[in-house]
């Protein structure tokens, strides 16, 4: 059977601003926050590295896994939100100056460990939303890419642009950008390391939304906070167990597909919600769920 992950009290409270939950370490590098209203529900992952355009170096990422690891089972988060602080960019790939200083050992590890973290990501058993208001390259876009769902300004620039580098993507772009705009598209991409714009992206499916600019360059984060509060009414065991669907779906034959979904449905049967909204359809009203 297909489950997900026992949930485990946490305390996570909504706010009108999106400010942080709680007062994070002083120089902390990623900040849990909270967004969409008094009803909470909508977490934000915020990255916070000026100094290296919230590049991925190894403090970075543990800050990431550990935001991660207090998001994964707190049942009042419905949508997590990745959004960066860091005006014009969204998250400019690995640290090239703490890569150098690496040995050829120290660098597999290292990237064995992204591809872990963008692992972790898409296996939030929620939705995920990444918020491109700016440079998403290389390591960036892989982690936008292991998000469900992801916006773009229309003057953001993303690529997987290793091979201008003598690399190649190695935190999962080469398996996650074929599925997400097809493999012609995806090898032309990877091979000439080009960089696009988020109107292009829009138009190749590799973001689901492309907005103008506004002037606070926060035009793509406002359009996936209100994506967001349109996933956050939903009834959240029913949506989690459709991201489990497709994604374990996507990975196999058809007919194995759907056996998936059967498991999956088997599963949200007998939950309140799926009750709660039989009856709100019969009284001619809203559904009131509570994700149980």
């Amino acid at each position: 059977m297909l489950r997900l992950g026992r949930a485990v009290p946490a305390a996570l409270r909504g706010s009108r601003r999106g400010t942080p939950a709680a007062q994070p370490r002083r120089g902390a590098e990623v900040l849990v926050g909270s967004a969409g209203g008094d009803s909470g529900g909508i977490a934000e992952i915020l990255m916070n590295r000026p100094h290296a355009r919230n590049s991925l170096g190894k403090v970075f990422v543990n800050e990431l896994f550990s935001a991660l690891e207090q998001l994964r089972f707190d049942e009042k988060v419905r949508v997590v939100v990745f959004k960066s602080q860091v005006k014009g960019v969204f998250c400019a790939g690995a640290d090239l100056k703490e890569r150098a200083k690496m040995d050829d050992a120290e660098v597999g590890l290292f990237v064995r460990r992204l591809r872990n973290l963008m692992d972790e990501i898409a296996a939030l058993p929620v939705p995920t939303i990444a918020a491109i208001d700016g440079y998403a390259l290389g390591g960036g876009l892989e982690l936008a890419l292991a998000c469900d769902l992801r916006v773009a300004a229309s003057s953001a620039k993303m690529g997987l642009i290793e091979t201008t580098r003598g690399l190649l993507p190695g935190a999962g772009g080469t398996q996650r950008l074929p599925r997400c705009v097809g493999i012609g598209l995806a090898k032309e991409l990877i091979f000439t390391g080009r960089q696009i714009d988020g109107q292009q992206a829009f138009s190749m499916g590799l973001v689901n939304h492309s907005v103008p600019q506004n002037s606070e360059g926060d035009a793509a984060y406002q359009r996936a906070l209100a994506l967001a509060k349109e996933i956050l009414p939903q009834a959240p065991f029913a949506v989690k167990m459709g991201k489990l669907a497709i994604n374990r779906g996507m990975e196999v034959d058809i007919a194995s597909g759907m056996a998936i979904e059967g498991m999956c449905y088997a599963q949200n049967i007998p939950t309140r919600d799926r009750q709660e909204g039989m009856a709100a359809f019969r009284e001619k009203r809203p559904p009131r769920f509570i994700g149980k």
